[in-house]
C-alpha cells in the first residue's frame, strides 16, 4: 500500500461516521469551536473532540490558537484532493456512458427507431 493509499483510506474512515459527516458539513460554513460543533449532538464534547481528532489526523480539518479558543477549520485542500480521486473514476464511468449511448443511437438509426432523448 502507498503513501497516498493510507492517505486516502483514513480520510475515507474518517468520513464513513455520520456525526463527522456533519462535523465536516458545519465547518464548510466557516469556522468553529468544540462547543459550537457539539451543539447539535446528544453526546459529550469530549466525544465531539475525539471525532475532531480523527478528522485531524486524516487532514480533514486544523485547530489554530485565538487567545483562549482553538477554533477548527476545514482543510479545503484535503477535500480536493478527495474528490479529485473521486472524479478520475466518475470522468471514466461518463466515458463509458457516453459510448454506450452512441452504440444505441447507432443501432436505432439502423434499425429505425428513434430512442428516447434523456435530459
Amino acid at each position: 500500500m502507498t503513501s497516498a493509499d493510507g492517505t486516502l483510506d483514513s480520510a475515507f474512515m474518517a468520513l464513513a461516521d455520520p456525526v463527522r459527516r456533519q462535523i465536516i458539513a458545519r465547518l464548510s460554513r466557516g469556522q468553529a469551536t468544540v462547543n459550537e460543533l457539539a451543539e447539535p449532538f446528544a453526546i459529550s464534547k469530549q466525544a465531539v473532540s475525539k471525532h475532531i481528532q480523527v478528522l485531524e489526523q486524516a487532514g480533514l480539518v486544523t485547530r489554530t490558537r485565538d487567545a483562549q479558543r482553538r477554533p477548527v477549520h476545514l482543510n479545503p485542500a484535503r477535500l480536493e484532493a478527495l474528490t479529485a480521486w473521486i472524479d478520475q473514476y466518475r470522468l471514466v464511468r461518463e466515458g463509458q456512458f457516453r459510448s454506450l449511448d452512441a452504440v444505441l443511437r447507432s443501432t436505432a438509426a439502423s434499425s429505425g427507431t428513434h430512442p428516447k432523448e434523456s435530459s
